[in-house]
Protein backbone atom coordinates (compact mmCIF):
# COMPACT_ATOMS: atom_id res chain seq x y z
CA UNK A 1 0.00 0.00 0.00
CA UNK A 2 1.11 3.53 -0.77
CA UNK A 3 0.18 6.65 1.19
CA UNK A 4 -1.39 7.98 -2.01
CA UNK A 5 -3.76 4.99 -2.13
CA UNK A 6 -4.64 5.40 1.55
CA UNK A 7 -5.47 9.06 1.05
CA UNK A 8 -7.69 8.23 -1.91
CA UNK A 9 -9.52 5.64 0.14
CA UNK A 10 -10.09 8.12 2.95
CA UNK A 11 -11.44 10.74 0.55
CA UNK A 12 -13.77 8.21 -1.06
CA UNK A 13 -15.08 7.49 2.45
CA UNK A 14 -15.88 11.17 2.92
CA UNK A 15 -12.75 12.48 4.64
CA UNK A 16 -11.85 16.12 4.22
CA UNK A 17 -8.28 17.45 4.56
CA UNK A 18 -8.56 17.92 8.34
CA UNK A 19 -10.03 14.43 8.83
CA UNK A 20 -7.30 12.91 6.67
CA UNK A 21 -4.54 14.71 8.56
CA UNK A 22 -5.91 13.62 11.93
CA UNK A 23 -6.15 9.96 10.90
CA UNK A 24 -2.66 9.87 9.38
CA UNK A 25 -1.18 11.70 12.37
CA UNK A 26 -2.75 9.30 14.84
CA UNK A 27 -1.50 6.25 12.94
CA UNK A 28 2.00 7.59 12.39
CA UNK A 29 2.44 8.71 15.99
CA UNK A 30 1.02 5.44 17.41
CA UNK A 31 -1.38 7.45 19.55
CA UNK A 32 -4.45 6.03 21.29
CA UNK A 33 -7.74 7.04 19.79
CA UNK A 34 -9.44 8.20 22.97
CA UNK A 35 -7.31 11.24 23.84
CA UNK A 36 -8.71 13.70 21.31
CA UNK A 37 -10.50 16.78 22.61
CA UNK A 38 -13.15 16.29 19.92
CA UNK A 39 -14.46 12.69 19.80
CA UNK A 40 -14.44 11.17 16.30
CA UNK A 41 -18.22 10.78 16.26
CA UNK A 42 -18.50 14.58 16.57
CA UNK A 43 -15.73 15.33 14.08
CA UNK A 44 -15.89 12.69 11.31
CA UNK A 45 -18.76 12.31 8.83
CA UNK A 46 -20.86 9.18 9.26
CA UNK A 47 -19.52 7.60 6.06
CA UNK A 48 -15.93 7.90 7.31
CA UNK A 49 -16.83 6.50 10.73
CA UNK A 50 -18.39 3.50 9.02
CA UNK A 51 -15.31 2.88 6.84
CA UNK A 52 -12.73 3.48 9.56
CA UNK A 53 -12.67 0.02 11.20
CA UNK A 54 -11.78 -1.68 7.90
CA UNK A 55 -9.12 0.92 7.16
CA UNK A 56 -7.67 0.49 10.64
CA UNK A 57 -7.55 -3.27 10.20
CA UNK A 58 -5.74 -2.99 6.87
CA UNK A 59 -3.14 -0.61 8.32
CA UNK A 60 -2.61 -2.85 11.35
CA UNK A 61 -1.98 -5.80 9.01
CA UNK A 62 0.75 -4.00 7.01
CA UNK A 63 3.54 -5.01 9.40
CA UNK A 64 4.20 -6.61 12.75
CA UNK A 65 7.29 -7.04 14.89
CA UNK A 66 8.45 -10.64 14.69
CA UNK A 67 11.77 -10.53 16.55
CA UNK A 68 13.35 -8.03 18.95
CA UNK A 69 17.05 -8.14 19.79
CA UNK A 70 18.24 -5.64 22.38
CA UNK A 71 21.78 -4.25 22.35
CA UNK A 72 23.75 -3.20 25.38
CA UNK A 73 23.97 0.34 23.98
CA UNK A 74 20.21 0.82 24.25
CA UNK A 75 19.47 -0.05 20.64
CA UNK A 76 16.81 -2.55 19.61
CA UNK A 77 16.97 -4.40 16.30
CA UNK A 78 13.50 -5.27 15.06
CA UNK A 79 12.71 -7.91 12.48
CA UNK A 80 9.49 -6.65 10.90
CA UNK A 81 7.24 -9.09 9.05
CA UNK A 82 5.26 -7.62 6.16
CA UNK A 83 1.83 -8.82 5.08
CA UNK A 84 3.18 -11.05 2.29
CA UNK A 85 5.61 -12.85 4.61
CA UNK A 86 8.72 -10.92 3.57
CA UNK A 87 10.76 -9.34 6.35
CA UNK A 88 12.78 -6.14 6.75
CA UNK A 89 14.83 -4.71 9.60
CA UNK A 90 14.35 -1.55 11.63
CA UNK A 91 16.66 -0.39 14.40
CA UNK A 92 15.65 1.74 17.36
CA UNK A 93 18.75 3.80 18.04
CA UNK A 94 19.92 5.53 21.20
CA UNK A 95 18.77 9.14 21.52
CA UNK A 96 15.33 8.62 19.96
CA UNK A 97 16.43 7.64 16.46
CA UNK A 98 15.08 4.97 14.13
CA UNK A 99 16.68 3.34 11.10
CA UNK A 100 14.15 2.04 8.55
CA UNK A 101 14.33 -0.18 5.47
CA UNK A 102 13.16 0.91 2.03
CA UNK A 103 13.58 -2.37 0.12
CA UNK A 104 13.47 -6.10 0.75
CA UNK A 105 17.04 -6.87 -0.25
CA UNK A 106 19.16 -4.53 -2.37
CA UNK A 107 20.49 -4.44 -5.93
CA UNK A 108 23.70 -2.48 -5.29
CA UNK A 109 25.63 -5.50 -4.02
CA UNK A 110 28.05 -3.75 -1.66
CA UNK A 111 30.74 -6.32 -0.88
CA UNK A 112 30.72 -5.64 2.86
CA UNK A 113 26.92 -5.73 3.34
CA UNK A 114 24.74 -8.74 4.15
CA UNK A 115 21.60 -7.24 2.59
CA UNK A 116 23.03 -7.17 -0.92
CA UNK A 117 23.72 -10.90 -0.93
CA UNK A 118 20.07 -11.72 -1.54
CA UNK A 119 19.68 -9.20 -4.36
CA UNK A 120 16.53 -7.12 -4.65
CA UNK A 121 13.38 -9.07 -3.77
CA UNK A 122 10.84 -6.23 -3.85
CA UNK A 123 10.18 -2.60 -3.04
CA UNK A 124 8.77 -1.52 0.33
CA UNK A 125 5.62 0.56 -0.08
CA UNK A 126 5.41 4.02 1.47
CA UNK A 127 2.73 2.83 3.91
CA UNK A 128 5.00 -0.08 4.92
CA UNK A 129 7.78 2.42 5.62
CA UNK A 130 5.43 4.46 7.79
CA UNK A 131 4.29 1.26 9.51
CA UNK A 132 7.89 0.67 10.63
CA UNK A 133 7.84 4.09 12.30
CA UNK A 134 4.46 3.47 13.93
CA UNK A 135 5.61 0.11 15.32
CA UNK A 136 8.77 1.70 16.71
CA UNK A 137 6.89 4.64 18.24
CA UNK A 138 4.61 2.22 20.06
CA UNK A 139 7.75 1.07 21.90
CA UNK A 140 9.40 4.43 22.62
CA UNK A 141 9.69 8.01 21.29
CA UNK A 142 11.15 8.50 17.80
CA UNK A 143 12.27 11.98 16.76
CA UNK A 144 14.72 11.10 14.01
CA UNK A 145 14.28 8.68 11.09
CA UNK A 146 17.20 7.61 8.92
CA UNK A 147 16.82 5.67 5.69
CA UNK A 148 19.90 3.56 6.28
CA UNK A 149 18.34 0.13 6.67
CA UNK A 150 17.91 -2.56 4.04
CA UNK A 151 17.83 -1.27 0.47
CA UNK A 152 18.99 1.71 -1.58
CA UNK A 153 16.40 4.50 -1.13
CA UNK A 154 17.15 6.04 -4.53
CA UNK A 155 15.98 2.80 -6.17
CA UNK A 156 12.54 3.25 -4.56
CA UNK A 157 12.22 7.01 -4.87
CA UNK A 158 8.45 7.37 -5.21
CA UNK A 159 7.73 5.41 -2.04
CA UNK A 160 10.59 6.91 -0.04
CA UNK A 161 9.80 10.51 -0.96
CA UNK A 162 6.11 9.96 -0.17
CA UNK A 163 7.06 8.59 3.26
CA UNK A 164 9.50 11.44 3.90
CA UNK A 165 6.85 14.05 3.09
CA UNK A 166 4.40 12.48 5.55
CA UNK A 167 7.05 12.12 8.27
CA UNK A 168 8.01 15.76 7.86
CA UNK A 169 4.40 16.98 8.13
CA UNK A 170 1.91 14.82 10.05
CA UNK A 171 4.79 12.90 11.60
CA UNK A 172 6.14 16.05 13.26
CA UNK A 173 9.78 15.17 12.53
CA UNK A 174 12.15 18.05 11.78
CA UNK A 175 13.40 17.93 8.21
CA UNK A 176 17.04 17.83 9.27
CA UNK A 177 16.14 14.77 11.38
CA UNK A 178 15.09 12.87 8.28
CA UNK A 179 18.20 11.40 6.67
CA UNK A 180 18.25 9.97 3.13
CA UNK A 181 21.24 7.66 2.66
CA UNK A 182 22.38 6.78 -0.85
CA UNK A 183 25.31 5.38 -2.80
CA UNK A 184 24.89 8.39 -5.09
CA UNK A 185 22.19 7.95 -7.72
CA UNK A 186 21.78 11.09 -9.90
CA UNK A 187 17.99 10.64 -9.82
CA UNK A 188 18.03 11.08 -6.07
CA UNK A 189 20.00 14.32 -6.18
CA UNK A 190 17.48 15.81 -8.63
CA UNK A 191 14.40 14.57 -6.81
CA UNK A 192 15.49 15.52 -3.29
CA UNK A 193 16.04 19.14 -4.30
CA UNK A 194 12.46 19.37 -5.62
CA UNK A 195 10.74 17.89 -2.57
CA UNK A 196 8.50 19.91 -0.27
CA UNK A 197 10.35 18.23 2.59
CA UNK A 198 14.09 18.26 2.01
CA UNK A 199 15.83 15.68 4.20
CA UNK A 200 19.44 15.70 5.22
CA UNK A 201 21.65 13.64 2.92
CA UNK A 202 24.13 10.89 3.74
CA UNK A 203 26.44 9.61 0.99
CA UNK A 204 27.98 6.16 1.21
CA UNK A 205 31.46 7.13 0.01
CA UNK A 206 33.81 4.50 1.55
CA UNK A 207 36.82 5.40 -0.64
CA UNK A 208 38.27 8.24 -2.70
CA UNK A 209 39.48 5.85 -5.41
CA UNK A 210 37.17 5.33 -8.38
CA UNK A 211 38.51 1.85 -9.13
CA UNK A 212 38.16 0.65 -5.54
CA UNK A 213 34.66 2.09 -5.24
CA UNK A 214 33.58 0.10 -8.30
CA UNK A 215 34.89 -3.03 -6.60
CA UNK A 216 33.30 -2.35 -3.22
CA UNK A 217 29.99 -1.06 -4.67
CA UNK A 218 29.77 -2.96 -7.96
CA UNK A 219 26.34 -1.73 -9.07
CA UNK A 220 26.50 1.84 -7.81
CA UNK A 221 26.10 4.61 -10.40
CA UNK A 222 29.20 5.20 -12.50
CA UNK A 223 30.22 8.48 -10.89
CA UNK A 224 33.66 9.31 -9.54
CA UNK A 225 34.07 10.35 -5.89
CA UNK A 226 34.76 13.90 -7.12
CA UNK A 227 31.50 13.99 -9.08
CA UNK A 228 29.57 12.62 -6.11
CA UNK A 229 30.97 15.20 -3.72
CA UNK A 230 30.15 18.00 -6.17
CA UNK A 231 26.53 16.79 -6.34
CA UNK A 232 26.38 16.58 -2.55
CA UNK A 233 27.79 20.07 -2.13
CA UNK A 234 25.07 21.49 -4.37
CA UNK A 235 22.38 19.72 -2.37
CA UNK A 236 23.87 20.86 0.93
CA UNK A 237 23.56 24.47 -0.16
CA UNK A 238 20.00 23.93 -1.46
CA UNK A 239 18.77 22.15 1.66
CA UNK A 240 20.70 24.06 4.29
CA UNK A 241 22.09 20.89 5.91
CA UNK A 242 25.66 19.60 5.80
CA UNK A 243 26.29 16.25 4.11
CA UNK A 244 27.09 13.14 6.12
CA UNK A 245 29.81 11.21 4.29
CA UNK A 246 29.70 7.56 5.37
CA UNK A 247 32.93 5.57 5.39
CA UNK A 248 32.93 1.92 6.46
CA UNK A 249 36.44 1.22 7.73
CA UNK A 250 37.88 -1.99 6.27
CA UNK A 251 41.25 -3.13 7.53
CA UNK A 252 43.94 -2.85 4.88
CA UNK A 253 41.46 -1.63 2.26
CA UNK A 254 40.49 1.98 2.96
CA UNK A 255 42.20 2.86 6.24
CA UNK A 256 45.68 3.77 5.01
CA UNK A 257 47.69 6.95 4.30
CA UNK A 258 46.63 7.05 0.64
CA UNK A 259 42.98 7.35 1.61
CA UNK A 260 43.74 9.99 4.24
CA UNK A 261 45.39 12.12 1.56
CA UNK A 262 42.45 11.49 -0.76
CA UNK A 263 39.92 12.53 1.87
CA UNK A 264 41.80 15.75 2.62
CA UNK A 265 41.94 16.54 -1.09
CA UNK A 266 38.28 15.69 -1.66
CA UNK A 267 36.55 17.18 1.38
CA UNK A 268 38.61 20.24 2.34
CA UNK A 269 36.30 23.26 2.20
CA UNK A 270 33.18 21.15 1.70
CA UNK A 271 30.12 21.47 3.93
CA UNK A 272 29.91 18.10 5.54
CA UNK A 273 31.08 15.68 8.19
CA UNK A 274 32.92 12.42 7.66
CA UNK A 275 31.56 9.50 9.67
CA UNK A 276 34.13 6.75 10.10
CA UNK A 277 32.25 3.52 10.88
CA UNK A 278 34.31 0.45 11.78
CA UNK A 279 33.15 -2.56 9.77
CA UNK A 280 30.36 -4.57 11.41
CA UNK A 281 31.59 -8.14 10.96
CA UNK A 282 29.74 -10.16 8.29
CA UNK A 283 30.61 -13.84 8.06
CA UNK A 284 32.20 -14.75 4.76
CA UNK A 285 32.56 -11.17 3.53
CA UNK A 286 36.35 -11.33 3.45
CA UNK A 287 36.84 -8.08 5.35
CA UNK A 288 37.80 -7.30 8.92
CA UNK A 289 37.51 -4.32 11.24
CA UNK A 290 40.63 -2.24 11.95
CA UNK A 291 41.77 -2.07 15.56
CA UNK A 292 40.21 0.62 17.71
CA UNK A 293 43.62 2.29 17.95
CA UNK A 294 43.90 2.44 14.16
CA UNK A 295 40.39 3.89 13.83
CA UNK A 296 41.10 6.56 16.43
CA UNK A 297 44.43 7.45 14.82
CA UNK A 298 42.79 7.96 11.42
CA UNK A 299 40.07 10.15 12.92
CA UNK A 300 42.63 12.25 14.80
CA UNK A 301 44.79 12.76 11.72
CA UNK A 302 41.87 13.83 9.57
CA UNK A 303 40.61 16.19 12.26
CA UNK A 304 44.10 17.65 12.63
CA UNK A 305 44.13 18.37 8.91
CA UNK A 306 40.84 20.23 8.97
CA UNK A 307 38.28 17.53 8.13
CA UNK A 308 35.35 17.38 10.55
CA UNK A 309 35.46 13.68 11.42
CA UNK A 310 33.44 11.53 13.80
CA UNK A 311 34.25 7.96 14.74
CA UNK A 312 30.98 6.09 15.04
CA UNK A 313 30.27 2.52 15.97
CA UNK A 314 27.12 0.99 14.49
CA UNK A 315 24.36 0.53 17.03
CA UNK A 316 23.74 -3.01 18.19
CA UNK A 317 27.07 -4.55 17.25
CA UNK A 318 26.78 -6.96 20.15
CA UNK A 319 23.77 -8.51 18.39
CA UNK A 320 25.41 -8.51 14.92
CA UNK A 321 23.54 -5.38 14.00
CA UNK A 322 24.66 -4.93 10.40
CA UNK A 323 21.83 -4.54 7.86
CA UNK A 324 20.41 -7.89 6.84
CA UNK A 325 22.14 -9.95 9.53
CA UNK A 326 19.11 -10.48 11.75
CA UNK A 327 16.99 -11.29 8.71
CA UNK A 328 19.57 -13.81 7.49
CA UNK A 329 19.87 -15.46 10.91
CA UNK A 330 16.10 -15.60 11.30
CA UNK A 331 15.53 -17.20 7.91
CA UNK A 332 18.43 -19.62 8.30
CA UNK A 333 20.30 -21.27 5.49
CA UNK A 334 17.73 -24.07 5.33
CA UNK A 335 14.65 -21.87 5.70
CA UNK A 336 14.12 -22.81 9.34
CA UNK A 337 11.46 -21.10 11.39
CA UNK A 338 12.24 -17.69 12.82
CA UNK A 339 13.78 -17.73 16.28
CA UNK A 340 11.81 -15.43 18.55
CA UNK A 341 14.14 -13.63 20.93
CA UNK A 342 11.44 -11.54 22.53
CA UNK A 343 7.98 -11.50 21.04
CA UNK A 344 6.26 -8.16 20.58
CA UNK A 345 2.80 -7.59 19.20
CA UNK A 346 1.82 -4.78 16.87
CA UNK A 347 0.05 -1.89 18.59
CA UNK A 348 -3.67 -1.60 18.21
CA UNK A 349 -4.43 0.80 15.39
CA UNK A 350 -6.67 3.54 16.79
CA UNK A 351 -6.91 6.11 14.02
CA UNK A 352 -9.56 8.43 15.35
CA UNK A 353 -7.16 10.72 17.26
Amino acid sequence: MRIHDLKQRLRQAGAGPSHEHRILRTWLRAQPGNTAKRPPEKFFPASLLAALPAIEADLASLARIQVVEAGEDGSERLLVALADGQTVESVLLPREGLCVSSQVGCAVGCQFCMTGRSGLLRQVGSAEIIAQVALARARRPVRKVVFMGMGEPSHNLDNVMEAIELLGTAGNIGHKNLVFSTVGDPRAFARLAQGAVKPALALSLHTTRTDLRKTLLPRAPDLSPEELVDECERYARASGYPIQYQWTLLQGVNDGPEEIEGIVRLLTGKWGVLNLIPFNEVEGAGFSRPSLERCKAMARELHRRGILTKLRYSAGQDVDGGCGQLRARAAGADGAKVRIVRRASAPSSALAQ
